[in-house]
């Protein structure tokens, strides 16, 4: 397809169908670049690419035998790229679904098809959340809490034990307490409960993510980059607050900035 495209180019019918076709692939190759980028997979992506405009050439230039030899291989190669790129693909239809959620006529559609409406949404009760945070970290105990933000997290509140209480500060300062056996993993909020603790986060494989950041930092960042959740910090080493979304990460935050961004910048209190 692309060969055609350039062959016609190189033979003057180029059209608004030749424009629209590369701009296309272009959008698609960049937005590829974007999710490996920073990860191993970024190697096999960029070998994978080099040959696919080796190919083109050889195309373009005629050449039959080494034509015939990268047809076969790219042929093959599409299954070894889902084998070696799964990750990567659920990674990216992960992300178009959350950006099409998140676009005001998707929300519109939502809201008015009751069947096609995601459930989980936090309300107000976000602020006991943020005193159990503030709390521990006076101590420098250490915690992971996820709060869904509409999005299903039923395969990772699966990995831990399930708790199914009302959202209460001493309760979440408990499960994190250092003795507590639920301290080592997350806890995952939706629909105003405390879903479940002790649960497996994903950490993110991102090659330039901060060396000075442990294990939990870098679930926090795995678990907000395949999800629309908010993940709260608190860090045991220094005893400060962060979160993390869509995988950036802000650490060292105050209770009154965390409260400012939960209750307006995404919109987590009671609509």
């Amino acid at each position: 397809m692309f060969s055609a495209t350039l062959a016609s180019v190189m033979g003057g019918f180029f059209n608004w169908r030749d424009v629209l076709d590369i701009l296309l692939v272009s959008i698609l190759l960049y937005q590829l670049y974007k999710i490996v980028k920073g990860t191993v997979a970024v190697n096999v992506f960029i070998g994978i690419l080099a040959l696919f405009l080796l190919n083109l050439i050889v195309n373009f230039m005629q050449m039959k035998l080494l034509g015939k030899i990268f047809s076969q291989v790219l042929g093959v190669g599409a299954i070894a790229l889902v084998v070696l790129f799964q990750q990567e693909i659920r990674k990216f239809l992960i992300l178009i679904g959350i950006k099409s959620y998140n676009s005001k006529q998707a929300r519109w559609l939502f809201q008015m098809v009751p069947f096609l409406k995601q459930k989980g949404k936090l309300s107000s009760q976000f602020k006991p959340v943020v005193n159990a945070c503030f709390n521990l970290a006076k101590t420098n105990t250490g915690a992971l809490i996820v709060l869904s933000n509409d999005s299903d997290l039923s395969f990772y509140s699966s990995t831990g034990d399930v708790i199914d209480a009302n959202i209460n500060t001493r309760l979440i300062e408990n499960i994190f307490f250092k003795n507590s056996p639920l301290h080592d993993g997350a806890v995952i909020i939706a629909k105003d409960k405390i879903v479940a603790a002790r649960c497996v986060l994903p950490v993110t494989e991102n090659e330039n993510f901060p060396p000075s950041l442990g294990m939990r930092h870098r679930a926090a960042a795995g678990i907000s980059e395949v999800s629309n959740g908010i993940v709260l910090i608190v860090s045991e080493e220094t005893g400060k607050v962060g979160y993390a979304m869509n995988g950036k990460l802000k650490t060292n935050i105050s209770k009154e900035d965390l409260n400012k961004f939960l209750s307006k910048d995404y919109k987590l209190s009671s609509e």
